[in-house]
């Protein structure tokens, strides 16, 4: 590997390195074959990539022995041309479908280049989907070359996949394969193999000992499988085994196993186990029924005349709609759920078992498919678990789905807090601290029986992600049956990543979910209550890390899922995933909330794409996520190291967006000095909250540039879009759809900017500077504080705790129906002020939603404060939900509530 390159130990960088580092290996080569380079630097570049190509079935053994034997003749030319075709083929991916890219004496002519390009979008003809299996065996690696081609001769052409194998012969080597290659999706491991690499590499360890992973006497197959399981659970594992497989295959601890062989019996059955295994996960069972359903010749009488698209291909005026779409968009659409269909409000056929699946993929017991967007899931998950009267501690700053589910189940929202980013106007999450006296405060006031959910946002929108199993296991440690329900609509894709799983509600609920079963769990238990003593103190309760009682746990976890926002899924689709051991107590409100939200007449192009999306994540989410992060870690590269453009703009990294306080590990950004995978799990592990490395805040304000302003400027005039903006940065997702040349055109796009800043700065003199200047300090140091919710208004909290602050939010909304109960009042001007200092108090009457910052800074029932006031004064985005400029705020008058009340 060259020295600008990164190591393993740089692992969340590997997956390009590997493709930058054959691109120096094939320009050492020209230069050496042009005279102006030596064969020294391209063999020591070569041999730098050799211990990672063992873990890749491409270019192989064969491929790579030709180019040592061409350079070790200095055949110069042979070694340069035979680099870069093996550097295209990796570049283009040409190798999964062109066999001749796997033969020596192939050569291509200039003239072959579009045989390499990847297949045009449509249909892909006879081309099969490619895959690679992992074998792990204790056979010295003299044999592998034969065993690869025992395996290669059970290929049949009837085979719906093709794979390649690689061979592997520790158990270092097994896990930093599947690590390091995200082709990997089935792993045939046989007994015997030992712990160390056969390559005195001690980088390669360096993968694994951040996970835990270390020598010891048990070397099994079935430790393997469950540290393989447990990087990456959507690999299919397969143990061929030459001693008592009856015993293996009933023993807990195979779990992690999906079959078990007798290493000297037919292998052609393994062949086809593995083929299955990856037809199990490739199957997409509504898209494939849609599309039966899209051949066969149907007669419409329902209430759908769009569906087989007479209506538009024979319309001399909207026929142009249909040749935008394709006929097969209408061909595939009906309002019917027979005939092969079934109905998304009650499954019981093919949508029912791609909701199955999907569970599988996610780590989840039960799915909810839902198409009209994850604002709807939260509602529903928000309708069936609350009723009138309940207590949800909720996050104020979540997304306007949780305050209006509030609204409609009654339930009283007891608001708690995110840390403030005042410099960015913006908010992170919820402390743990926070949250626990929350839970405390409503056990003094004996309200905790009340208190049914906690409800947070995971990751938020900046990209904070919750330590999720210890939020989880100390609130069960003061209420064991608190349902939580964990808004994961930006960060469904982390499923897929080893080191983002555990911040997510399925993953961590499966942690929790095996420590609960551990028995010593209990002794963990048993230790903190001699440790804390009888009847500990709140503030020694708020000290500790508690520990939950595993014998009173209800393990109850819901996470909802925008699929649209970060896989491959029509916009508006959306998962609602269950762990929830009472489940069965809640299984009826569950429908009757489909039923409430659910549209019946859903799209079947979502759907599919919700079905296509599952099945995508399984199959190559792994590599996909890991391309997203190092996209993301190359545009904050890009940004902060450039000379021009860190002028004016700046990629925040975890030190600037996370308090020091919640940082335990002193993690400080990923691409700081010594940062490496080791500290990047250190922090995943150890912090209270952790940055979510695909999420990157770029600061504009030094760039005189307020968020929307500049977000505008990229979409207008250079065609770049984003989501998110604050008084003074935009927020940039990478996402498993972008690729280098994205970043390329972002970089190009703002140095254009950076330089027309400068230009206008030289040439507009003195003058120009100062107006920039003050533009400047107006974007990034007069910035207004962040208002907290104040409280609910005392007619709205007859039934709240003395010194809890939850509220009936739900009355407080339905009044603002009843135009005598309210009145508006300008938010500029004298009256406004007077009442501030004099009163009466200043009751909003509906919520005041500003974009940015997207979340509620007046929720119905709300005391209006000062600092509210001077936000909303401050603010100068131009969108703002539930405000009429011209009216003014919308107020409920209390003593004309409680006169009405009394008649």
């Amino acid at each position: 590997m060259s020295s600008k390159a990164a190591h393993i130990d740089q692992f969340l960088l590997i997956h390009s390195a590997r493709a930058d580092n054959w691109r120096e290996v094939t320009t050492l080569a020209d230069a050496w074959a042009n005279g102006r380079g030596d064969r020294a630097a391209m063999e020591a570049a070569l041999a730098g990539l050799e211990a990672v190509e063992e873990y890749h079935a491409y270019p192989g053994t064969q491929l790579l022995s030709a180019l040592r034997e061409r350079i070790a003749s200095n055949d110069a030319g042979g070694a340069a041309k035979l680099a870069r075709r093996i550097s295209n083929s990796l570049l283009t991916r040409a190798y999964r479908g062109r066999p001749a890219e796997w033969d020596v004496h192939d050569e291509m002519s200039p003239t072959e280049v579009a045989d390499v390009m990847p297949p045009a979008g449509g249909e892909t003809g006879g081309r099969r989907p490619y895959f690679e299996a992992l074998f792990v065996n204790s056979q010295p690696a003299a044999r592998w070359p034969a065993f690869a081609r025992e395996i290669r001769r059970l290929r049949r052409p009837e085979d719906p996949f093709i794979y390649e194998p690689i061979i592997v012969g520790s158990f270092e080597d097994a896990a930093c394969a599947v690590l390091l290659n995200p082709d990997i999706i089935s792993v045939v491991l046989a007994e015997g193999f030992p712990y160390r690499s056969r390559h005195d590499a001690p980088v390669l360890r360096s993968v694994l000992d951040p996970l835990g992973e270390t020598e010891s006497a048990n070397m099994s197959a079935l430790r393997l499988a469950r540290t393989l399981r447990r990087v990456r659970p959507e690999l299919d594992v397969y143990l061929l085994s030459d001693r008592q497989v009856e015993k293996i295959a009933g023993d807990p601890k195979a779990d992690a196993i999906r079959r078990v062989f007798y290493a000297v019996e037919e292998p052609l059955e393994m062949h086809l186990a593995i083929l299955e295994g990856v037809q199990a996960r490739y199957e997409t069972p509504f898209f494939d029924n849609l599309k039966k359903y899209a051949r066969r010749p149907i007669g419409t009488f329902h209430a759908l005349p769009i569906a087989r698209g007479k209506s538009v291909f024979k319309s001399d005026w909207i026929r142009d709609m249909g040749e935008f779409y394709g006929l097969n968009l209408f061909l595939a659409e009906s309002s019917a759920t027979t005939g092969g269909l079934d109905s998304l409000l009650e499954p019981t056929g093919n949508i029912k078992r791609s909701q199955d699946m999907a569970a599988r993929a996610f780590g989840a017991d039960h799915v909810f498919f839902v198409t009209n967007g994850t604002s709807t899931s939260n509602k529903m998950a928000v309708q069936a678990l609350l009723a009138p009267g309940d207590i949800a501690v909720v996050d104020r700053n979540c997304h306007k789905s949780h305050h209006y589910g509030m609204v409609l189940t009654g339930a009283q929202p007891y608001y708690v807090e995110a840390f403030p980013m005042t410099a960015y106007s913006m908010y992170g999450a919820v402390p743990l601290a926070t949250i626990k006296s929350a839970l405390l405060a409503l056990r003094a006031e004996g309200r905790l029986d009340r208190l049914k959910l906690l409800d947070l946002t995971n990751c938020t929108f900046d990209g904070h992600m919750y330590n999720v199993r210890r939020v989880m296991e100390e609130c069960l440690a003061i209420k064991p049956d608190l349902i939580f329900l964990w808004d994961e609509a930006w960060s469904g894709f982390a499923r897929f990543s080893p080191f983002l799983r555990p911040r997510t509600a399925m993953g961590a609920a499966a942690d929790i979910e095996e420590w609960l079963r551990d028995p010593a769990s209990v002794k963990a238990y048993e230790r903190q209550e001699t440790d804390l003593g009888e009847n500990p103190s709140d503030e020694a309760l708020l000290a500790a890390r508690l520990i939950p009682d595993p014998r009173l746990v209800r393990l109850r976890v819901y996470q909802t899922n925008s699929t649209h926002k970060s896989m491959s899924a029509i916009r508006q689709g959306s998962m609602l995933l269950v762990k929830d051991v009472d489940f069965h107590t809640v299984e009826a409100q569950f429908h009757e909330a489909v039923f409430t939200h659910a549209s019946t007449s859903p799209n079947q192009q979502l759907i599919a794409s919700l079905d296509v999306a599952r099945r995508q994540m399984e199959l190559e989410g792994y590599g996909l996520v890991m391309n997203a992060i190092e996209i993301a870690l190359k545009i904050r590269r890009a940004i902060n190291e450039h000379p021009l453009i860190s002028k004016y703009f700046r990629a925040l990294g975890a030190a600037e967006m996370i308090p020091d306080t919640y940082r335990q590990s002193g993690f400080t950004d990923y691409l700081a000095p010594g940062s490496t995978w080791a500290t990047a799990v250190k922090a995943m592990q150890e912090d209270e909250f952790y940055l979510d490395p695909t999420r990157i805040t770029v600061v504009c304000g030094t760039a005189g540039f307020d968020g929307t302003q500049f977000k505008g400027l990229l979409a207008n005039e250079y065609g770049i879009q984003l989501n998110k903006t604050s008084r003074n940065s935009v927020l940039l997702q990478s996402n498993i759809n972008n690729t280098r040349s994205d970043v390329a055109h972002l970089v190009r796009v703002l140095v254009e900017i950076c330089h027309g800043i400068e230009k206008r700065l030289s040439d507009g003199g003195e003058g120009e500077r100062a107006t920039f200047e003050a533009r400047v300090k107006s974007l990034m140091t007069d910035v207004p504080d962040l208002p907290n919710f104040s409280h609910f208004h005392e007619i709205f909290r007859g039934d709240a705790g003395r010194t809890t602050p939850e509220g009936d939010i739900r009355t407080a909304f339905f009044n603002a129906y009843d135009a005598s109960v309210c009145e508006y009042v300008p938010l500029i001007g004298a009256e406004c002020d007077r009442r501030l200092r004099e009163g009466p108090e200043m009751v909003s009457a509906n919520f005041v939603i500003p974009y940015p910052p997207g979340f509620p800074i007046m929720v119905p029932g709300q005391v209006l404060t000062q600092e509210t006031i001077d936000f909303m004064r401050k603010l100068d985005v131009k969108e703002i939900h539930g405000y009429e400029r011209a009216r003014g705020l919308k107020l409920v008058k209390p003593d004309a509530v409680a006169a009405k009340a009394k008649c």
